[in-house]
């Protein structure tokens, strides 16, 4: 049977020890589990023991490379699982040191969504669709996604989603009102939010245009189109690309109509 001869601290880990048999380094182990297993010189190890402390040391290091990598913030156990097999870490090992970490309460992966949903919410403005795919993309189960879900209540996604649809529409006056309606739809769709929620979001923002402000936006969008179709149309083809340009930006037909109309008397006076 093996003997201990030598027990001696690493220089460079001073948590970690070498333990030599028979005068031979035999392998490392972390100082809790020098500790655990009670290892002292002149101790005897049969092949059982010997691997049972080198398998106890790979759940160690293990759950030390979790820890670290939970050091730079929250992670779900699926995230940490994963981690841990790409450092091509055994199953077995893997597991037992998640249940390590899930017992001294370094897993939790409700506080963990809880928290999710938190940073999405706030500081992300995200609505709930958007949020239960990230939690999706974490490993968090079906049944706690909607748990922690429930959380976020329509008042509080109806307020989120309103601040986003006035602060578009206070930065965009410079839209005709049915492209930006589309627009603010569409980036709200992309934030996670629901089809009925953002109806009633864009029944509460003012649309509304100035006279000054129409007339900007009619001339912009106008002359935009014209130069674009220009050289390459002219007469009715002219006429019909500008006219379904502008109408597909929002631009009332009444206001296609008179552009089109002073564009055409400004070529004649030429």
């Amino acid at each position: 049977m093996a003997v201990i001869t030598k027990i001696t601290q690493q220089k460079r880990d001073h948590e970690r020890y070498n333990i030599f048999i028979d005068e031979i380094y035999a392998f490392s182990v972390h100082e809790s589990v020098l500790v655990k297993f009670g290892l002292t010189k002149g101790m005897q190890l049969d092949e059982w023991s010997k691997s049972e402390i080198e398998y106890e040391d790979q759940v160690e290091k293990a759950f030390n490379r979790a820890l670290h990598f939970l050091s730079f913030r929250m992670r779900s156990e699926f995230e940490v699982k994963k981690k841990l097999m790409d450092l091509e870490y055994g199953e077995a090992i893997v597991l037992e040191a998640i249940v390590k970490l899930r017992r001294l309460g370094f897993l939790d992966d409700q506080s963990f969504s809880e928290a999710l949903l938190r940073t999405q919410k706030n500081a992300s403005s995200k609505g709930p669709k958007a949020i239960q795919q990230e939690l999706q993309k974490k490993g968090i189960g079906k049944e706690m996604q909607e748990q922690v879900l429930e959380e976020y209540s329509e008042e509080e996604q109806f307020a989120v989603a309103k601040r986003l649809a006035e602060k578009a529409a206070l930065s965009n006056r410079s839209v005709a009102p049915a492209q930006l309606k589309q627009k603010i739809q569409n980036a709200l769709a992309r934030k996670g939010f629901s089809f009925s929620l953002i109806s009633s979001v864009l029944e509460e923002i003012d649309f509304g245009r100035e006279e000054d402000e129409w007339a900007s936006i009619s001339s912009s969008v106008g002359e935009k189109a014209w130069r674009r179709y220009k050289s390459k149309h002219s007469g009715y083809e002219l006429r019909n690309r500008v006219k379904q340009s502008m109408y597909q930006k929002g631009i009332p037909l009444d206001r296609i109509e008179r552009f089109i109309e002073k564009k055409e008397n400004e070529e004649d006076d030429e």
